[in-house]
C-alpha cells in the first residue's frame, strides 16, 4: 500500500512530525490448517497486503494512536493493565505490554496505521499488526536485541492474553519471516523451520474471498482446540503417557480412546492427524515438482475440514464445487474458517476460466461477487523509512 498516505494523516494527527515506519504483511497457508496449535506443521508464506505503521516516541508513558481505516483515535497508558476497549488498540497495546515482559523499555509513542490486508479473509490482519508493532518497539525501543521468533510469540501472546484467541504461532510467524519468492514449513513442536522457493512453472495461486463471516455462537475456535486437548488428555490418562499435543500421538492411540472421547472430539483429532500428513506430503511433491499431488492434498484438506472439523460453510463449499468443476488443480478453505477464502491452485490456462465462472456461478447463487486476490509472495516485517 502507499505509504505516504500513511505518513500524510500521521502529520495531520501529530502536529506535522515525523517518525519511522514500517511494515507486515499478511499470510497465506498453502496447507496445514489447524495443526499449529496442535504441535504440527504448517506452510505459509507472506503477502504483499499487509499494515503500515508510522511510529515516534513522545518522551511519555503514553501511547496516542490514530486507525486510519477506522478513522478511531485513542490515548492509553502503558501502565494501565486494563488497557484500551477496542480490538484495534488492543493488539497494540498488548505488543508494547509483551515486549516489557522481554526487557524492552518501552516508551509511549504516537503512531498512525492502516492496512489492505481484506479483514475476514482469512490472510491474518491482526498478525500483521501485532508484527509491524513488535518489529517497531523493537527497532525503537529495543536495539532489535528480541529475535524474530520472540517477536512471533509476542504478537502469540497478545492474542492469548488481550483478545482471549488461543491462537498458534503460524499467522505471526509468517509475517514476521517472511521472504519473497519464498514459502515455510514451521515445525510448530520444535519451531525449526526451513524456506522452500514458490515459483511454479504453469500455476497461479489465487484466492477468491467470499466475504462472509458467519458468527457463531461461544467461542468455535477455541472449542476445537479444546477437542484436541481433551483427546491428548484421554491418551496420557489410558496410556500413562506424557504427550503435550497431538503430535506427540499416534493414530492407534487416538482409536484406542474412542470410548473414552465424544465422537466429535475423535473427529476433529483425526482430521488434525491426517492433515500433519498432509503437510510433510506436500513438501515432498513440491521438491519434485509433483503439483498434481500437492492439489490432491488441498482438496482432501478441505474435505476434512469441512466434514470432519467443521470450519467450512455453504458459501466455501459452493467455491470448492466450483473449482472441481472448473478442473482447478487444488483448492480448500484457508484460515480459521466460518468464511473467507478458499486458496486455489489453478493452471496458467485455466485461470480467466475459473475466474471469470467462481464470480458468475457465486453472484448468481448468493446475489454478490467474491473478491479475486491473486497471490504474491512476499517479505515479512521490515523498516520502510
Amino acid at each position: 500500500m502507499d505509504i505516504n498516505d500513511v505518513r500524510s494523516r500521521f502529520a495531520k494527527h501529530f502536529n506535522g512530525s515525523k517518525g519511522q515506519v514500517y511494515a507486515s504483511p499478511g499470510r497465506i497457508n498453502l496447507i496445514g490448517e489447524h495443526t499449529d496449535y496442535n504441535g504440527g506443521f504448517v506452510f505459509p508464506g507472506a503477502v504483499e497486503q499487509g499494515m503500515v505503521a508510522e511510529v515516534k516516541p513522545n518522551g511519555t508513558r503514553t501511547i496516542r494512536a490514530y486507525s486510519i481505516d477506522l478513522k478511531d483515535y485513542d490515548e492509553f497508558d502503558l501502565d494501565d493493565e486494563k488497557g484500551p476497549k477496542a480490538s484495534h488498540f488492543r493488539y497494540i497495546f498488548g505488543v508494547a505490554r509483551e515486549m516489557m515482559k522481554l526487557g524492552v523499555e518501552v516508551g509511549g509513542f504516537d503512531t498512525a496505521f492502516a492496512g489492505d490486508v481484506p479483514l475476514g479473509a482469512g490472510m491474518s490482519s491482526s498478525a500483521a499488526l501485532e508484527s509491524c508493532f513488535a518489529f517497531a518497539i523493537n527497532d525503537l525501543f529495543g536495539h532489535n536485541k528480541v529475535s524474530k521468533m520472540d517477536m512471533a510469540k509476542v504478537g502469540q501472546a497478545t492474542e492469548h492474553i488481550y483478545l482471549g484467541l488461543n491462537c498458534g504461532i503460524m499467522d505471526q510467524f509468517a509475517s514476521v519471516h517472511g521472504k519473497a519468492g519464498q514459502l515455510m514449513r514451521l515445525d510448530c513442536r520444535s519451531g525449526e523451520f526451513e524456506y522452500f522457493p514458490w515459483a511454479p512453472k504453469g500455476y497461479r495461486l489465487v484466492l477468491v474471498n467470499s466475504c462472509v463471516k458467519h458468527e457463531l455462537a461461544g467461542s468455535p475456535y477455541n472449542d476445537r482446540r479444546k477437542s484436541c486437548e481433551n483427546v491428548v488428555a484421554a491418551i496420557n490418562k489410558k496410556y500413562g503417557t506424557k504427550a503435550e499435543t497431538l503430535r506427540d500421538c499416534t493414530w492407534e492411540q487416538i482409536e484406542g480412546v474412542k470410548g473414552d472421547c465424544s465422537e466429535v472430539d475423535i473427529r476433529r483429532a483425526n482430521f488434525v492427524m491426517g492433515e500433519k500428513d498432509r503437510v510433510l506430503a506436500v513438501c515432498e511433491a513440491l521438491e519434485k515438482g509433483d503439483y498434481e499431488t500437492v492439489g490432491q492434498k488441498m482438496y482432501e484438506t478441505h474435505n476434512g475440514l469441512s466434514k470432519d472439523y467443521e470450519v467450512s460453510c455453504e458459501e466455501l463449499d459452493f467455491l470448492n464445487d466450483v473449482a472441481k468443476d472448473c478442473g482447478v488443480t487444488g483448492s480448500r478453505i484457508m484460515g480459521g474458517g466460518f468464511g473467507g477464502c478458499t486458496i486455489n491452485l489453478v493452471k496458467d490456462k485455466l485461470y480467466d476460466k475459473f475466474v471469470n465462472t467462481a464470480v458468475e456461478r457465486f453472484e448468481k447463487k448468493y446475489g454478490k461477487k467474491p473478491v479475486i486476490i491473486p497471490v504474491v509472495i512476499g517479505d515479512g516485517s521490515r523498516r520502510l523509512a
